[in-house]
C-alpha cells in the first residue's frame, strides 16, 4: 500500500454501512456525559441546595407543554439521545446493540439511523399529543417531560423482527432463539417497566414507535427506502467538513480515465512471404476462403503499394 493510501483513513460516517451502530452508541454516551458534567459544574458553583437537575434536563428532554416545545424545538430530537440515569442508559444501549447489530447484518447500517430518528420522532410526537388530551397531565404540563432512547430502540426492535421474524440468535443452543421471541421479551420488559407512567402516554409513545419501525420495513420491502434522504443529508454535511474529499476526487481522476480508441488494435506485419502465401491460397482455394485477418492484410498491403 502506498503512503498516500495509508494517509486516507476511513471515517466514522452516519451513512457508512459499518459504523452507524457505533455512532449511535457514542452519541448517547456523549449526551449522558455532557449532561452529567453540566450538573457537576452546577453543583460545584451553586451548591447542592440550588441544584435544579430538572431544569438542566429540560433543555434536552421532550416537554409536554406546547410553549416549551416551541421555544426549544430541538428537544424533539435531543430527547432520544439524553438519559438521566446510568442504568437506563446501559439497558438502552444493550438492547440497541442487540437489535441494531442484527439489523445491520440483514439490511446494512444505512437503515439503522433513519429508523432510530423516525421512531423517536413519531413516538415523541404521539406522547405530546396524547398527554395534552388528558386533563390531569395537561394541567401539570410545565413539569412533565420524557427522555431516553426507549422509543427509538423499540422502533429498531420491531423493524428488525419485521424484516426477518424467523432469524435465530445463538443457533448453537438447540437450533437458536427466534428473533420474534426476543422481541416479545424486550417489549414485555420495556412496557412493564414503563407501566402506566403519565397515564399510559409513555407506553403509547413506545407502541407508536414500534409501529413506525414496522411501517419503515413494510415500505422497504415494497422498494421504497423512506430513510434514504436522511443518509444522503448526513453524507452531504459530512462532505462539507471532509478535507480529504477534494484529494479523493483528484486521485480518482488521475487513476481512472475514459478513452474513445481501443486499448489494443492488432496490426498485421507486412512481409513478401506472407503476401505470397495469401496469393497462393487465393489461386488454390479462392478469395472467399480467406480469413478476415488475411483479407485485412491484402487491403492494407494494396494501400501501401507493397
Amino acid at each position: 500500500m502506498s503512503v498516500r493510501e495509508q494517509n486516507r483513513k476511513k471515517k466514522i460516517l452516519i451513512g457508512d454501512d459499518t459504523n452507524a451502530l457505533t455512532w449511535l452508541i457514542i452519541l448517547n454516551s456523549l449526551f449522558f456525559a455532557g449532561i452529567l458534567a453540566v450538573k457537576v459544574i452546577f453543583y460545584l458553583t451553586a451548591g447542592i441546595e440550588n441544584t435544579n437537575t430538572a431544569g438542566i434536563d429540560s433543555w434536552v428532554a421532550l416537554p409536554v407543554d406546547g410553549y416549551q416545545l416551541l421555544t426549544r424545538p430541538w428537544t424533539l430530537v435531543t430527547y432520544m439521545f439524553a438519559h438521566n440515569s446510568i442504568w437506563y442508559l446501559i439497558s438502552s444501549l444493550l438492547w440497541l446493540w442487540c437489535f441494531g447489530y442484527i439489523l445491520q447484518d440483514l439490511a446494512g447500517n444505512n437503515k439503522l439511523f433513519p429508523i432510530y430518528l423516525y421512531g423517536g420522532f413519531f413516538g415523541g410526537l404521539s406522547f405530546i399529543i396524547t398527554a395534552n388530551l388528558i386533563p390531569s397531565i395537561h394541567a401539570n404540563a410545565a413539569s412533565i417531560y420524557i427522555m431516553g432512547a426507549g422509543t427509538s430502540v423499540m422502533a429498531i426492535a420491531v423493524a428488525t423482527t419485521t424484516l426477518s421474524p424467523k432469524f435465530r440468535i445463538l443457533p448453537m443452543l438447540n437450533g437458536g432463539i427466534p428473533l420474534w421471541a426476543l422481541t416479545l421479551v424486550f417489549a414485555a420488559i420495556d412496557l412493564g417497566t414503563i407501566g402506566l407512567s403519565h397515564s399510559g402516554t409513555v407506553a403509547i409513545s413506545h407502541i407508536v414507535a414500534g409501529a413506525t419501525g414496522f411501517f419503515f420495513v413494510y415500505q422497504l420491502k415494497r422498494g421504497r427506502n423512506i430513510g434514504k434522504w436522511i443518509t444522503d443529508l448526513a453524507n452531504w454535511v459530512n462532505d462539507l467538513f471532509n478535507p480529504e474529499k477534494k484529494y479523493a476526487e483528484t486521485t480518482h481522476r488521475q487513476l481512472y480515465y475514459k478513452a474513445t480508441r481501443k486499448p489494443f488494435e492488432k496490426t498485421p506485419h507486412f512481409s513478401q512471404q506472407k503476401l505470397d502465401e495469401i496469393l497462393d491460397k487465393i489461386n488454390e482455394e479462392g478469395y472467399h476462403l480467406l480469413t478476415e485477418e488475411e483479407k485485412e492484410f491484402l487491403k492494407k498491403a494494396s494501400k501501401e503499394n507493397f
